[in-house]
């Protein structure tokens, strides 16, 4: 993730990271996107089962029986092990992980195994009685999906009142005391309701917004001619950054973050050296310390049927299940691909080859491999300049 608030308004400096990174296992979520701990935050599928249909969907979810998902024992067995590891963050997605009834059983084992849990859901299902359940057993963060404005987001999500629906979620987590916050895809059909969205994050109060962009992948594959362009993408990254400083500079509590874009970083480090140039120095070390795409690094997937992915999109890769070895032996085995990826800056292509900040940033392979069929050409969504590549 790139933290624009941090970034854009020095709310994290580097001798912040460097002081917590000195305490073994330490590191404040607020800062873990800047850890150098070999560590990854585990996403856990842990239903392919949702209640909604939407488009961008990168496991193809469906409101059905699947098969063959982890047995609460056998999850038992894995979060033990992942406590054992001392991973910073255990996140429980799906489909929706709500769906499952060992949901709060499990948040609470992690809990109590000192992981950190978090919760990804659409929020159509939470009410007081969840969100009770939720602050109950122990989740510390919960991330709600919105895509746009009440009738882009019902539209989008296949579901009549799932914007209202969501944001009574919201507020019933905030209710609670558990920290809640709005996750938002971009792309062409939604991209105009990004203002309004950012008005009702502050009119309710929500106190984290995280803007993910486009991956092609499962549903989201179907949908790489609705990704932004590049003049669409820096447009988009203006206002955020403008909004950003705006929000924090009128005391706003609110983070701003965006994810899946990693030249992000770059472009704002670009309007960091032009409006503060005394502060790029400390915005590259940041960025170094960030490391650019995080998959197979920082960042690692377990699928509902416990095979363990680089990261959510990339389904198709695995690199070993939980059922038949823990998963901390599989994250430290030498794996080709995952080797590769922990040295992409050497392996990548085209302009992600030739930029100066490849090691910064990386880009996405699954994009590239989407459009171009090469797992190491450019990211096609990268739209920085040759210029900005270049420093």
């Amino acid at each position: 993730m790139i933290g624009c608030t941090k970034l854009l308004c020095g709310t994290a400096t580097v001798s912040d990271v460097i002081k917590h990174s000195s305490r073994e296992g330490q590191v404040p979520p607020e800062l873990l996107q800047f850890s150098n701990q070999n560590r990854p935050l585990v996403v856990w599928n842990m239903t392919n089962r949702c209640n909604l249909r939407c488009r961008h969907c990168y496991i193809s979810a469906e409101d059905r029986q699947y098969h063959d998902e982890l047995t609460t024992d056998e999850a038992k067995a894995f979060i033990t092990d992942l406590a054992n590891m001392r991973v910073p963050v255990l996140l429980f997605s799906g489909g929706e992980p709500l769906i499952r009834k060992d949901i709060f059983e499990l948040g609470r084992m992690a809990a109590d195994l000192g992981l950190r849990p978090v919760i990804s859901s659409n929020g159509t299902l939470i009410d007081k009685d969840i969100a009770r359940k939720i602050k109950e057993a122990g989740f510390q963060y919960v991330g709600i999906s919105i895509d746009g404005k009440p009738s882009t987001n019902d539209e989008f999500r296949n579901m009549p009142g799932a914007f209202a629906a969501a944001l009574k979620g919201i507020h019933a987590c905030l209710d609670e005391g558990v920290k809640t916050g709005i996750r938002f895809t971009v792309n062409r059909y939604n991209q105009a309701d990004l203002p309004e969205i950012l008005d009702i994050v502050e009119k309710e109060g929500i106190p984290r917004f995280c803007m993910y962009h486009l991956v092609y992948a499962g549903r989201g594959a179907e949908m790489a001619d609705m990704d932004t362009s590049v003049e669409e993408t820096r447009q988009i990254l203006d206002f955020l950054s403008e909004r950003t400083v705006d929000l924090y500079q009128r005391g706003v509590q609110v983070e701003i973050l965006t994810t899946d874009n990693h030249a992000d970083g770059i472009y704002l480090l670009n309007r960091i050296r032009r409006q503060q140039p005394e502060r790029v120095d400390e915005i590259v070390t940041l960025l170094e310390m960030h490391g650019g795409c995080s998959a197979g690094t920082k960042f690692a997937n377990v699928d509902p049927r416990g095979n363990v992915h680089p990261c959510q999109f990339w389904q198709d890769y695995t690199v070993g299940n939980v059922r038949e070895k823990p998963f901390s032996e599989i994250w430290n085995s030498d794996d080709e691909l995952m080797v590769m990826l922990r040295e992409k800056d050497k392996h990548v292509k085209g302009r992600c080859g030739a930029c100066t900040y490849k090691s910064l940033c990386g880009g996405c392979r699954i994009r590239a491999r989407a459009v171009y069929g090469d797992l190491w050409a450019e990211d096609p969504a990268c739209y920085l300049t040759a210029e900005e590549l270049a420093g």
